[in-house]
């Protein structure tokens, strides 16, 4: 199933720290030859510092315990320029390390720069010093000291470009070191920034998001609510716009957390249109199912979608998390979506019949008849399912629905608020680009 991994274009909008985990995925499903990703992480390696980890998997990749001389000689450059740009950074790391001293700085970043130079000599030249630290402690794989000190560095820092390059460095560093919650919390302010700073040109903006949807995978596929939160980003005009215009693969994604998603939104109708206005130029079996259910209604091959769907999360790196519980391995996405798209196929097809041939209906969601049987009473138990089963002639027998009046209003009345504020929006930005003007 290579065929569907999207590796390839998601590692250009990465940093290559992040491609690491990507590939360990590919290596563990056998997707490619060992070889073939072997060598690409040694690629991977040589624009990093971490020498180290390079020999180790030339020795693994070659079969050697030597090691080439250009790989000894840039060690020992990384060592020598670590050591430099430690002794730079001295003087700060030894106040940061200070809590005593820690306590004199104040929200005023202007005045904590004074009171560095005053008291304790430390001025811009130590301050960059610390960035520059920081960042070579990342590219050597420390991600834990370059977290503590991007976020030091980010609280004295004056440069808004510069900053900014330190809260994308912290958000990788969370993300690397799987602390969930905290790079939620950058991302957040990542967002935020992207969407207030003024950028040179929309281009350069429109980039910056499709860099902060692709990071940001990592965040919500790892946390609890990072199903609906995946829904909130990616669905937002401005990032949806993004999606269509050069990332339309990400489509997968949101697709997937529409399906797994416990409550149906008030979007999903519209995300539908997206879904059949982008086949041309991105498709695969987890859009293609939506297409089958909700655009062309043909229920055979949406059966013939579910299997490949599934072969598709086990091998998409963020899709496919495994959890182990002693000697029993399970991943808990493909559950929760099969379970979900068999009900998308189930809801869909009952609103065209009103009464439902059970071996038919088996057939259709992929299950044999008693497994299908028990599904459906599940779910007119729990109430999902307006419907009675006729036991003698194998049937299910949809009750009518009726239209409750109060929410088709309520629902047009929430439609017609998010328009408006829609507009009203866009009238502010279009009136605040005026005025810069």
């Amino acid at each position: 199933m290579a065929t569907y991994d999207l590796t390839p274009r998601i590692a250009p909008n990465l940093d290559r720290h992040l491609v690491f985990p990507l590939l360990e995925f590919l290596q563990e499903r056998q997707l490619y030859p060992d070889e073939q990703i072997l060598k690409a992480k040694i690629e991977l390696l040589n624009k990093t510092n971490m020498v180290d980890y390079a020999m180790d998997i030339h020795k693994s990749l070659y079969h050697t315990e030597d090691v080439p001389q250009d790989m000894i000689e840039r060690r020992v450059e990384v060592v020598a320029r670590l050591k430099a740009l430690e002794e730079a950074a001295t003087p700060l790391v030894s106040f940061l390390q200070n809590a005593s001293a820690v306590q004199e700085l104040r929200a005023d970043k202007q005045y904590n720069l004074q009171m560095l130079h005053d008291r304790y000599q430390i001025g811009p030249e130590q301050i960059e010093a610390l960035y520059q630290y920081a960042k070579f402690q990342f590219e050597c794989g420390n991600y834990s000291g370059a977290a503590d000190y991007l976020y030091q560095y980010r609280a004295l820092c004056t440069n808004s470009e510069r900053s900014l390059s330190a809260l994308w460095g912290k958000m990788a560093a969370e993300v690397l070191m799987q602390n969930w919650d905290i790079a939620l919390e950058e991302l957040n302010r990542l967002k935020e920034i992207i969407d207030s700073k003024s950028f040179s040109t929309p281009l350069n903006q429109v980039q910056s998001r499709i860099w902060l949807m692709h990071w940001s995978l990592f965040i919500f596929f790892n946390n609890e609510n990072g199903r609906t939160q995946i829904i909130d980003l990616f669905n937002q005009d401005k990032y949806l716009n993004a999606i269509q215009t050069n990332a339309p693969h990400l489509l997968r994604y949101l697709a997937t957390a529409f399906i797994v998603n416990k409550r149906r939104r008030p979007q999903f109708k519209d995300f539908i249109k997206v879904i059949q206005q982008e086949q041309h130029s991105y498709k695969d079996p987890i859009t293609e199912f939506l297409a089958c259910v909700y655009v062309n209604y043909d229920f055979d091959e949406a059966q013939k979608k579910m299997k490949e769907c599934e072969e598709v999360i086990l091998n998409d790196p963020f899709l496919g998390k495994h959890l182990e519980d002693s000697n029993f391995s399970t991943v808990p996405l493909r559950d929760e979506f099969l379970e979900n798209a068999r009900l998308f196929v189930f809801e869909t097809y009952c609103r065209i019949h009103q009464r439902i041939d059970m071996e038919v209906l088996a057939e259709k969601l992929n299950l044999n008849y008693e497994e299908a049987e028990r599904w459906i009473v599940n779910l007119i138990r729990n109430s999902k399912l307006d419907a009675k089963i006729d036991s003698q002639s194998g049937t299910v027998i949809m009750e009518p629905n009726h239209p409750n009046v109060y929410e088709q209003l309520i629902d047009h009345t929430k439609a017609l608020s998010g328009r408006t504020s829609k507009l009203v929006s866009q009238i502010l930005e279009h009136a605040q680009g005026q005025s810069a003007r």
